[in-house]
């Protein structure tokens, strides 16, 4: 589900505008990016919580020559589903 998708879908779910539902999903989108730049969770109670993970330099391998390189150290967001998520997404 892209972007579009998803604004179609709640619109539809809610009986909100698209303009409106993109303008939430924007200021979402937005306010998370800035609490995970300030080393703060996103916590969504029933889908789960975004943070940021610290990952120290490495020594990886190019895989075409096999040389080895460093890889930076860098900072990577997680989402930790909570279970009832994996129970849905599991389910077949």
């Amino acid at each position: 589900m892209n972007k579009a998708e998803l604004i179609e879908a709640i619109s539809a779910e809610t009986n909100l505008s698209k303009k409106d539902v993109d303008a939430v999903i924007r200021s979402f989108i937005s306010t998370a990016c800035n609490g995970l730049a300030s080393k703060d969770s996103v916590q969504l109670v029933g889908f789960g919580t975004f943070a940021t993970v610290d990952k120290p330099e490495r020594e990886g391998r190019n895989p075409a020559t096999g040389e080895s390189v460093e890889i930076a150290a860098s900072t990577v967001v997680k989402l930790k589903a909570v279970a009832g998520l994996k129970e849905k997404v599991n389910k077949k």
